[in-house]
């Protein structure tokens, strides 16, 4: 067994799937002396690898300040914390919030990073997500609901780029996503999917356009935990055409590790 440093490890555990947390992760979890986690949303799988004598805590029914100070508590006491978070703490964690109370008690803390629920699903579909020559670009976002976002974040605007879009925690917006998508320019027949809890065993995957979305999600029962993913690279078509093909493994094409042969040569 592991002797961790009496800190904060703040641990992305990944989409679901218990084994899609990294070794990293997953070691910190099985050591640490505190484990308080987001029990809505983490796998108890995962949850049930840490060690016997850890002290195992869901997180929902406390507040900010009732977590931190656990927290503190445990690091001045000579124990580690893992803080077990969803998909990767990047992306809609909650987790500047933390730092800035554990900075200010003098609490030391490192991020792990994890697997994102936006690349479950992609891997879900089996889509990727930058095609070259159709889309070089994602963009991660959210609709704008009870939680304002800023005023240069707009989804019509976004949406104007024409790329693959990624919405986090929209699902029951998917009538305000298809009018700002559709006065982006956006035309009804674009491709969408929606995975809903990636890589958990209950995995729901939706295959639509951005015309039928809302009623396609309606009809499958999909409110939360869902990412939306829009634009023509979730063509599924894509798979049967050769074409958009990448320079890197182009025969033709030279770069610091092959030279490229044209043709006849």
């Amino acid at each position: 067994m592991k002797t961790l440093e009496p800190k904060v490890y703040i641990v992305g555990a990944g989409p679901g799937d218990p084994e899609l947390i990294t070794v990293k992760g997953s070691n910190i979890l099985k050591n640490a002396d505190l484990v308080l986690y987001t029990d809505s949303l983490v796998n108890d799988e995962l949850i049930a690898t840490a060690k016997p004598e850890a002290e195992v805590l869901q997180s929902s029914g406390m507040d900010l300040e009732q977590q931190v100070e656990l927290m503190c508590t445990a690091v001045r006491a000579g124990r580690s914390v893992a803080r077990v978070h969803t998909g990767d703490p990047a992306m809609y964690g909650a987790i500047l919030e933390q730092m800035v109370l554990l900075k200010q008690q003098g609490v030391q803390y490192e991020i792990i990073p994890g697997v994102s629920s936006v690349f479950a699903s992609a891997a879900a579909l089996g889509a990727e997500l930058t095609v070259p020559e159709l889309t070089q670009t994602v963009i991660l976002t959210r609709a704008e609901g009870r939680t304002p976002v800023p005023e240069r974040e707009k989804l019509r605007d976004l949406a104007s780029h024409h790329c693959t879009v990624a919405l986090f925690l929209s699902a029951t917006l998917a009538k305000k996503v298809v009018v700002e998508f559709l006065a982006a320019g956006w035309s009804e027949d674009t491709p969408v999917a929606v995975v809903q809890r990636a890589t958990w065993p209950d995995q729901k995957i939706v295959r639509t356009t951005l015309a039928n979305l809302a009623a396609d999600l309606r009809a499958a029962g999909i409110t939360m935990h869902a990412m939306i993913l829009a634009g023509w690279a979730l063509d599924p078509d894509l798979v049967n055409r050769d074409a958009h093909r990448s320079k890197l493994y182009d025969k033709s094409f030279t770069h610091g590790y092959r030279k490229g042969v044209r043709s006849g040569e």
